[in-house]
């Protein structure tokens, strides 16, 4: 593994500022209808993170650890379906509007667990990243953030239909933004684990942008969003050949 200058402090900031863009989500959703807008930020991330987990993160992994790599992007990726959809009963990505199936409370719950846990994720794929270089580090970092607002908008979402009140939503929000920045701290304190960070962050970038990402895309109507999911994938390169 590559170790790089980036201070401490910068990661940090940046991973404080992905967790704010989950609760600017949790108050778009409480303050405004912004369900197009969101679509918008769910199309052109997928497209970005599914990029960058292909084409640098996961490379970049099997060059620091050919043999376990594939394992722990493998674990990555069953975890995080172990947690959305097999662990929790009912998880969509986007927001709740299944006021036929209200929620009940202890379900909302399971499904901010698991996303709190893919935020945690979040935060560790931005610090190993850095861990590895600084380039690789604000690209993972970029494609982290682009699906965040998504993220507060939904946990936020869950919680309302489940019943519960804009403060416990936003608090939610909250939880997953905090997460984020456990996950930054976690690698902070312990450094060795950014070897397996990366590739275990891999597999859940894979699964997010793969399975809970693109089939939102796919569900939106206008041709709009399929070409915002490409324009991610075309700003990835543009970032990549630039960084």
């Amino acid at each position: 593994m590559t170790h790089v200058s980036t201070p401490f402090w910068i990661v940090l900031v940046l991973g404080l500022v992905a967790g704010m863009a989950d609760v600017v989500g949790g108050l778009l959703l409480l303050r405004m209808r912004a369900e197009r807008f969101l679509h918008g930020f769910v199309a052109f991330g997928a497209g970005f993170l599914i990029a960058v987990a292909l084409v640098e993160m996961m490379p970049e992994s099997f060059r620091a650890a050919p043999v376990s790599a594939p394992l722990w992007i493998l674990a990555g990726f069953c975890g995080v379906h172990l947690l959305e959809h097999t662990l929790v009963a009912h998880f969509h990505f986007g927001e709740e509007t299944h006021s036929e199936e209200f929620l009940h409370r202890s379900t909302a719950y399971s499904v901010t667990f698991g996303l709190a846990a893919h935020t945690f994720f979040d935060g560790i794929a931005i610090a190993s990243g850095f861990a590895f270089s600084s380039a690789l580090g604000w690209l993972i970092f970029t494609g982290m953030l682009l699906h965040k607002l998504p993220e507060g908008f939904t946990v936020g979402s869950v919680m309302l239909a489940s019943g519960r009140s804009a403060r416990i939503a936003f608090s939610a929000a909250c939880l997953l933004g905090a997460a984020t920045v456990a996950g930054v701290a976690a690698i902070h304190f312990l450094p060795t684990l950014a070897g397996i960070g990366l590739p275990l962050s891999a597999g859940v970038a894979l699964y997010v942008a793969g399975t809970d990402l693109l089939p939102e895309v796919n569900r939106a109507h206008g041709i709009r969003y399929r070409v915002l999911f490409f324009l991610g994938v075309a700003a990835f390169l543009l970032a990549r050949l630039i960084s």
